[in-house]
């Protein structure tokens, strides 16, 4: 099905459609929101105001999906999963703005029922028009408490179970974030509530190409807001506006990077070496590039002139990104190779970044589909390849030098077991508190975890929620 327009014709509402048709792609082909939604809102004509509208619908009903099709659940006589896709993606839409929306019900009822006529024919809409009649009524009668409207558990019983309804994730992943918070209920609440959050922008000025407050300047000239991130010395962020257009970003002298990310390749540079140094950093897993590209800058103006870097993935596409990234770094180099087969010498690296493919779920703010389109099962088939990565990366440093492991989550299958099971059976190696890195210096010790490990999130720091070891293979 070609979702670029709508299946019938109509009058449907332009912004309302437009995210009716990132929702299908989403559903029907797997695409991501993130990608989707620009590409058509960049080829639509919308007003502001219906852009934004469009990309408030579009996130928050993929984000609260779960809860949708709950509160669907308990006025269809039949289960919404059985609803033919195309009419319940309407009806997420159309449950979306009588939930969270300031859209008086009469009119989110009237254009959803419009939406359904114009992509799904007459047939669906007599259903359609009572099925929102009756979500409206139950929202009325209940004033959009999705706690009264699903019968959350009481949170003393049963915190999981009243987390998942009410912050709008799977029962597994609120079990993950409880655990990673060291079963922090309210911590936990917070965790989950950043993840409805529109992320904030993030650049990286990438050291000896542009300075934070030239390329703070170069924004502000161009109509942005933004002022300098809050840990990393190169980060800046923007409050909303199109990145892309700053001559800085064009010219590859900065790019967009999670404050976060930053921090994990700054961490590693960070760390004093321990004998006579070879000279070389690998990024293991660099694709698409942002932190082989930091660690090049810093390399170039930090460090000798004779250290190099050598940025490996295994994908061509991504390594194409990845070079593009380290353009004008003559001493950084990328290879098309697989992490677990390092086309090097064992025992040479000096330090070695392994940010491992994960499971993202520290990154949920950014892809508001991927907390319905994971499952436990993504983590068992993750894990057995973060370890080899792992090993790879430690076989592949030298004695005195230092690997960083890094992921975009907070699970502990993919995070702190996956470095005890590997650091268990070596002797060779030692952890570091990654916590005293001088990176971390305006950060409160306690928010970062019980050590010797660090876990960023969202609702404490700003940032996505990345996870870091810092290992050094003995010397002794």
């Amino acid at each position: 099905m070609n979702t670029s327009a709508p299946r019938r014709g109509g009058a449907a509402d332009p912004a309302r459609l437009l995210a009716w048709e990132v929702l299908r792609a989403v559903d029907e082909r797997g695409a991501y929101a993130n990608l989707m939604l620009p590409a058509l809102l960049n080829r639509r004509r919308l007003s502001p105001r219906d852009r934004g509208f469009a990309t408030e619908l579009t996130y928050g009903s993929l984000r609260a999906q779960g809860t949708l099709d709950g509160v669907l659940g308990t006025v269809t006589s039949r289960p919404v999963d059985t609803v033919d896709p195309p009419v319940r993606d309407a009806l997420r839409l159309g449950t979306y703005q009588l939930l969270s929306t300031r859209v008086p019900a009469r009119a989110a009822v009237a254009s959803t029922v419009e939406l359904v006529r114009a992509t799904c024919g007459e047939r669906p809409v007599r259903f359609a028009n009572a099925v929102l009649r009756r979500v409206a009524a139950r929202v009325e009668e209940t004033a959009g408490d999705v706690a009264v409207l699903l019968s959350a558990p009481d949170v003393s019983v049963d915190p999981v179970g009243h987390l998942s309804v009410v912050s709008a994730h799977p029962r597994w992943i609120v079990e993950v974030v409880l655990e990673a918070l060291d079963g922090d209920v309210a911590g936990a609440q917070a965790a989950l509530a950043a993840n409805d959050q529109r992320p904030g922008v993030h650049l990286v000025a990438r050291p000896g190409r542009i300075g934070v407050d030239e390329l703070v300047a170069q924004a502000t000239a161009a109509g942005l807001q933004a002022h300098r991130g809050a840990c990393s010395p190169y980060a800046v962020h923007l409050e909303g506006g199109d990145p892309g257009a700053l001559g800085a970003v064009v010219a590859g002298d900065a790019a967009v990077q999670d404050e976060g990310s930053q921090l994990m390749a700054l961490a590693l540079a960070a760390v004093p070496m321990v004998g006579r140094s070879s000279g070389l950093t690998v990024d293991l897993c660099a694709g698409p590039g942002g932190k082989a590209a930091l660690l090049a800058a810093v390399l170039a103006t930090e460090r000798s002139p004779g250290e190099g870097l050598l940025a490996l993935e295994p994908r061509a596409a991504r390594a194409g990104l990845v070079a593009a990234s380290l353009a004008g770094f003559p001493a950084a180099h990328v290879v098309r190779a697989d992490g677990r087969m390092p086309p090097v010498r064992p025992g040479t690296a000096d330090r070695v970044l392994v940010d491992v493919p994960c499971s993202g779920l520290g990154a949920l703010r950014r892809r508001p589909e991927a907390r319905w389109r994971r499952t436990p099962a993504d983590i068992a088939v993750l894990a057995p390849l973060q370890r080899q990565l792992l090993v790879s990366a430690l076989d592949l440093v030298r004695p005195g030098g230092v690997v960083a492991y890094v992921t975009c989550s907070p699970h502990r299958e993919e995070t702190s077991e996956v470095v005890s099971a590997v650091v268990g059976q070596r002797a060779d190696v030692v952890t570091l508190d990654a916590r005293r890195s001088p990176v971390f210096a305006d950060v409160p010790a306690d928010s970062l975890g019980s050590g010797p490990f660090v876990q960023l999130w969202p609702h404490l720091h700003g940032t996505d929620a990345m996870f870091l070891a810092l290992l050094r293979r003995r010397s002794d």
